[in-house]
């Protein structure tokens, strides 16, 4: 069973009654849903219902039943037609006309204000997301985005969002950032590290994804093979006495050292560990090698040193 109850609904439309065909947005939406279901290490995350079709009504009704009671946290993922309005956006379902193209998303938003599913993570690939969030939610004069709520959007409010090879760039992008690209140490990936790994990939000529929140934490889309054991970063807390220690090192600690020193061959692989997340450096030397064999020493980068006070909190 999933440790915590996560829904999604990942909507992705090709093919429209009035509006130009797409190529991508189904292939989209079963990338996505394939690494969504599963955290790497293949135990359930979220449960996933996917739509390669959406009328109005069904879309509504699929939102409705998406953000109902009984889930700890809700995903939606839209890949289709996007139609701009003022400071907001349709997203355009298959029966949409010119005048009537879909779903606004202030529509939306309206909804999940009602909800009762404390995380709500919206993820917008078509053309103009970036004006979703930008009107009041109905009936209220107060902020748009209530809270507990994050929405991910393709482009800003004036940018179309483009396709390429049969999937939708900025969806691709979201594939890889799942998979590991916005994983942090602990192989946790969030809705912000996957804005932060987005954001690198655009250019200033490029479509612009844009990322706003209203949150007080920041809850994992999907769990990834850890850069360092969780114990292993724990350990550290061990090693290093305080987080701006420098710990001596000595030829003992090479494994090809002799005599043999067990105990330090063992922290030392860790040492090494730590060094290739960038958690730990050598001091007077680049490599840790040299470093012990020199009898220099080490100490924690900065990353390193927020993950010792992690330890140092009980929170690791």
């Amino acid at each position: 069973m999933p440790e915590a109850l996560h829904r999604a609904l990942l909507v992705g439309i090709n093919h429209y009654d009035n509006m130009p065909a797409l190529t991508g947005c189904i292939n989209d939406v079963e990338a996505l849903a394939a690494l969504l279901a599963r955290h790497e290490d293949a135990s359930p995350n979220f449960d996933c219902i996917a739509r390669q079709t959406a009328t109005q009504d069904s879309l509504s009704a699929d939102v409705s039943s998406l953000v109902s009671p009984g889930a700890d946290l809700a995903l939606l993922y839209f890949a289709g037609h996007g139609a701009q309005h003022d400071r907001d956006v349709s997203l355009c379902t298959t029966d949409g006309t010119r005048h009537n193209p879909g779903v606004r998303l202030s529509q939306v938003l309206g909804n999940v204000a009602g909800s009762p599913v404390r995380e709500v993570v919206i993820i917008l690939d078509c053309c103009f997301s970036g004006a979703a969030g930008g009107v009041p939610q109905l009936g209220s004069d107060s902020a748009v985005l209530r809270q507990g709520v994050s929405i991910l959007a393709a482009s800003r409010g004036d940018q179309p969002s483009a396709e390429r090879q049969h999937r939708g760039v900025f969806s691709r992008y979201v594939e890889a950032a799942l998979d590991g690209g916005a994983a942090d140490v602990v192989g946790k990936v969030t809705v912000a590290g996957v804005y932060a790994y987005l954001s690198e990939l655009f250019g200033p000529w490029d479509q612009r994804p844009t990322f706003k929140a209203n949150v007080d934490r920041l809850h994992e889309l999907r769990r990834c093979r850890p850069a360092v054991p969780v114990a292993e970063l724990r350990q550290l807390r061990e090693v290093f006495p305080t987080y701006d220690y420098n710990l001596p090192l000595d030829p003992s600690y090479e494994p090809d050292a002799q005599p043999s020193n067990s105990e330090h061959e063992a922290v030392f692989g860790v040492l090494q560990r730590a060094r290739a997340a960038k958690l730990v450096e050598p001091v007077g030397h680049e490599h840790m090698y040299y470093a012990a064999m020199r009898s220099l020493s080490c100490r924690l980068t900065p990353l390193g040193q927020h993950y010792w006070r992690l330890a140092d909190l009980n929170r690791l």
